[in-house]
């Protein structure tokens, strides 16, 4: 469908900023979908959209119903897997385990296969199907050596199933493996293999420890001697005298405060 120019330009600029926040702000992401569904509600591309940031804000229903009208707009095979994935989410996994059967998947490319199986082993793992699952993801794309943008995905969903039924040697190794593959940081492999190792990472800059730690009461110190504590004030005394002449009276005048304060910036 074409639209008049001023206006495909508006419905382009609500795209790009859907597509731009949609990982770091869904909310955002989503309220540019609705002006842009509002503006072209005929178009495939905007249904899309207007899909794919219901799904990031978790509106499952609404997701789905423009997924599918995107999908009669298209007919496209390409959205199978999220709509699927849209079942799961509103509750229905019996549902996404049914389209996972249809003769849509046959006609996915092979990063929507990898994407319809990892549905499926989900929809597995909500019916509390442990085992299916873990038998759902094995396949000649978890095996292979290969490293493809979906290999860290597979490989860390398998992890988390074997970790999940309490296979955990296995789940050590595969969680490795995902991060071997992850170069975008994709998932959080690292932080669980840290987890099973027993590895706990501590913020040195923790504002929550009790600042009151460093400080030693009075009672606490024993023997202090006098001299001791007179001579660290000689000392100071005798680092005093090297200031400038101007500054004896130990006060900055105004043109030294403003050069210390320029100094720091």
């Amino acid at each position: 469908m074409s639209l008049p120019k001023g206006l495909a330009e508006d419905v382009s600029r609500n795209l790009v900023m859907v597509a731009q926040l949609i990982d770091e702000d869904p909310e955002a992401a989503y309220g540019y979908s609705r002006v842009a569904l509002r503006l072209a509600s005929r178009v495939a591309a905007v249904r899309e959209a207007a899909g794919f940031a219901a799904y990031a804000t978790q509106k499952y229903s609404e997701a789905l119903a423009e997924f599918r009208a995107a999908r009669r707009m298209s007919g496209g095979v390409e959205l199978w897997p999220v709509m699927a994935d849209c079942e799961r989410g509103l509750g229905r996994p019996e549902r996404a385990l049914a389209m996972a059967g249809e003769p849509e998947v046959q006609k996915l490319d092979k990063a929507g296969q990898v994407e319809m199986r990892l549905v499926a082993a989900g929809a597995r793992r909500d019916l509390g199907q442990l085992d299916a699952a873990i038998v759902t993801l094995q396949s000649p794309e978890l095996a292979s050596s290969a490293v493809h943008p979906w290999t860290a995905r597979l490989r860390y969903a398998y992890a988390d199933a074997l970790l999940a039924a309490s296979r955990e040697p296995e789940a050590r190794e595969w969680f490795a493996k995902a991060l071997e593959a992850d170069k975008d940081g994709a998932t959080d492999a690292s932080d669980r293999l840290a987890e099973m190792d027993g590895i706990e990472f501590v913020d040195a800059f923790d504002e929550s420890e009790d600042e009151s730690d460093d400080v030693v009461a009075l009672d606490d110190v024993d023997d202090v001697d006098v001299e001791d504590v007179e001579g660290e004030v000689l000392d100071i005394d005798d680092e005093g005298d090297e200031l400038d002449e101007d500054d004896e009276d130990g006060d900055l005048d105004e043109d030294d405060s403003d050069d210390s304060v320029g100094d720091k910036s």
